[in-house]
């Protein structure tokens, strides 16, 4: 039998599977992966586990995360591939995760693990916040590039900047956590009501801004660095910028769903997440990841990157998630893009 090519329809992939015959059990698993990610992570997954068929749900991180608190007395995932660990500490706190010591697990660096015992949820690799900025646009308009996230609040670049909505993107959220964390709560959203008169759209997607600076729509999208690189490589007319007062950022994560009814199957997918060869496909994609010496120099991300990264609090920002995205709300929703 043929594989079937990748393909989404609504919030459910599938995506080049093993041959049926074979398949004993179909996995749920819920992910906000880049869409692209989607086809080669489970491919090599059913590649090494041919009796398991992985049925995606991916959708970006708030809605995923949203999706799986309402499923919380009728859960529909077995296990979650690929999902901030901000949001996995959330679906702990409501007792919905399953612990579990995935086999090799003892290779990844600690700091990337749950420390419960055992743990909730294992680390894939780290996204963080960049600027991506249309050198060619910025020019058009005489727009200087920017340096800093100070920099973003200048009159300059009133209506010229796009970023990802915080209760949709876990781009978004990453940025507003750390702003709050860097500057302290009233200087953060201070500096969150002068860059909101510069905004001109907060979009429902942490890789949307690059694309849509990449495409010449507005000179300035504030994103993550594995977007901004894979359009740079690609003749993308952006300098990616890494703003000097610090990186917000956060680790996509593993974990099983509490209740699975394939749990059998669902820890040979926590297996394989943190094995080599599930380390060398993020490593693709991103310039840390959970297991020391897989990650490769990229040559659009500066090679101190991780000491780029802000101090992160996870624990505090899982906790106030909610009442950080209320308040964001209530100031800056006027000027949300529609929902599709």
């Amino acid at each position: 039998m043929k594989k079937q090519m990748a393909a989404c329809i609504g919030l459910v992939c599938t995506g080049l599977m093993a041959p049926l015959a074979q398949a004993t059990t179909t996995l749920t698993v819920y992910s906000a992966l880049e869409a692209d990610q989607v086809k080669d992570y489970k491919e090599a997954f059913e590649k090494a586990n041919p009796d398991i068929e992985l049925r995606f749900v991916r959708e970006s991180t708030g809605v995923i995360t949203a999706k799986l608190l309402s499923e919380k007395n009728n859960p529909q995932a077995d296990v979650v591939w690929g999902l901030a660990a901000t949001s996995l500490m959330i679906l702990d706190q409501q007792g919905m995760l399953q612990g579990y010591v995935p086999k090799g697990v003892e290779k990844l660096n600690r700091e990337f693990v749950d420390k419960a015992h055992p743990p909730k949820w294992t680390g894939m690799d780290v996204w963080a916040a960049t600027i991506c900025f249309n050198t060619v646009e910025a020019a058009k308009k005489g727009l200087p590039k920017p340096e800093s996230w100070a920099d973003l609040t200048k009159p300059v670049y009133k209506g010229q900047i796009v970023m990802p909505h915080p209760a949709s993107s876990g781009t978004g959220y990453l940025d507003v956590s750390a702003w709050l964390q860097m500057m302290g709560e009233k200087k953060g959203w201070d500096y969150m009501d002068k860059l909101h008169v510069n905004m001109a759209q907060y979009v429902h997607s942490g890789s949307k801004p690059c694309k849509m600076a990449a495409a010449g729509e507005y000179p300035i999208g504030i994103s993550f660095e594995y977007r901004g690189a894979e359009l740079k490589e690609k003749g993308a007319p952006i300098d990616l910028v890494y703003p000097k007062e610090g990186l917000g950022w956060d680790l996509e994560a593993t974990a099983i769903l509490k209740g699975s009814k394939n749990l059998a199957a669902a820890k040979k997918l926590a297996d394989f997440s943190v094995s080599l060869p599930a380390m060398q496909l993020y490593e693709k994609n991103y310039a840390v990841v959970a297991m020391p010496g897989v990650a490769k120099q990229n040559p659009y991300i500066p090679t101190d990157y991780a000491k780029r990264l802000s101090k992160n609090n996870f624990a505090w920002a899982a906790k106030n998630r909610e009442a950080i995205l209320q308040e964001w709300s209530r100031r800056y929703e006027s000027k949300a893009a529609p929902k599709n």
